[in-house]
């Protein structure tokens, strides 16, 4: 006699980051809920004057897949934070570079005048030192003073690594950049990186010889005034974010990026801005959440749950959770 023996057939291995509510294991993926919106990021732009080494979004000057957001753009989403009260203290603004963005003067004008405290993301480079944008610039700086604080990425503490990452002549000309900044007055913080092999306590040490030789008004010792920001790593072994996490690693979900912050992009294309968790998720279209900070809050499916944001990227794991990086 013949014996068939039906079995089911075997589900099909998942990967890491593919199902947005349970990880490769079969555990239940974690999920972070706004708890408010401190700070509303935009996206001006992917375009940039120079291209990096290991630059998260890609920005390079022919990379335009986020197109430069209008004074409009930005307007409208300005005015549904008032209109919502949605307690918002700070807009901030990355790129790309955003003073390659023709509307960025006056885009900054339309935030500061809101009375938001506004923060700009910048390599301090050419297309900072425009002399209209510097005039405009020290325009906004006097009506509205340190309402506005201007970031420069500057990888290292010293050139060798520095050009290493952005390319020959990018120190002097970033050092050209913020001497300019700080002799007018401006509020200014730096932006460094942990991919050197040094610990944290060299790494400021080595900002500060630098802060201390140019007389920058920075100190190196504030993590608001010089923030050093772990490396996102695409890497296949990143290991997933579950429920379980939160108490394995003694993190709390409200100190998460996503908690606290929403950006705003517009791809290239496309009729309208969209809403995204945060500034590290620019170009996968499954955290999109809607063209209004109200969809956003309360979308359900796909990469959230009632508004919480499914931490199903590999960005999640690196950078926010295990890193501890925030872009705010």
């Amino acid at each position: 006699m013949n014996l068939h023996i039906y079995a089911e057939p075997a589900a099909p291995a998942r990967g890491k980051f593919e199902h947005p509510d349970v990880t490769a294991k079969g555990e239940q993926r974690a999920t972070v809920r706004l708890h408010t919106l401190e700070t509303l990021w935009f996206n001006t732009g992917t375009l940039c004057n120079i291209e990096c080494v290991n630059c998260y979004i890609e920005s390079s000057p022919k990379n335009d897949r986020l197109v430069y957001l209008t004074t409009d753009d930005v307007v409208r989403f300005l005015d549904e934070i008032s209109a919502d009260n949605h307690g918002t203290r700070e807009i901030g603004f990355t790129g790309g570079e955003p003073f390659l963005n023709p509307d960025m003067l006056d885009i900054l004008e339309q935030t500061l005048v809101r009375g938001f405290e506004t923060l700009v993301l910048t390599n301090a480079m050419q297309p900072m030192q425009r002399p209209k944008i510097k005039d405009g610039l020290l325009a906004l700086k006097e009506r509205f003073g340190d309402q506005m604080t201007l970031r420069i990425s500057l990888d290292h503490h010293g050139q060798e690594l520095h050009d290493k990452e952005r390319g020959p002549g990018a120190w002097k000309k970033a050092l050209a950049g913020i001497d300019w900044l700080n002799d007018a007055g401006f509020k200014i913080a730096l932006a460094g990186r942990t991919c050197w092999d040094e610990d944290e306590a060299s790494e400021r040490a080595g900002y500060n010889a630098l802060v201390s030789d140019h007389g920058w008004n920075i100190d190196p010792e504030n993590d608001r005034e010089l923030v050093l920001f772990p490396e996102m790593e695409a890497a296949s072994d990143a290991p997933e974010i579950t429920t379980a996490c939160w108490s394995i690693l003694d993190k709390n979900p409200r100190d998460i990026m996503c908690a606290s912050s929403r950006m705003v992009v517009k791809r290239k294309g496309a009729k309208q801005p969209t809403v995204l968790p945060c500034t590290l998720i620019a170009y996968d279209d499954k955290f999109d959440g809607g063209a209004t900070l109200a969809e956003a809050f309360t979308k359900n499916g796909g990469m959230y749950k009632n508004g919480a944001v499914k931490l199903c990227h590999v960005n999640c794991a690196t950078f926010c959770v295990l890193g501890g990086g925030s872009c705010s």
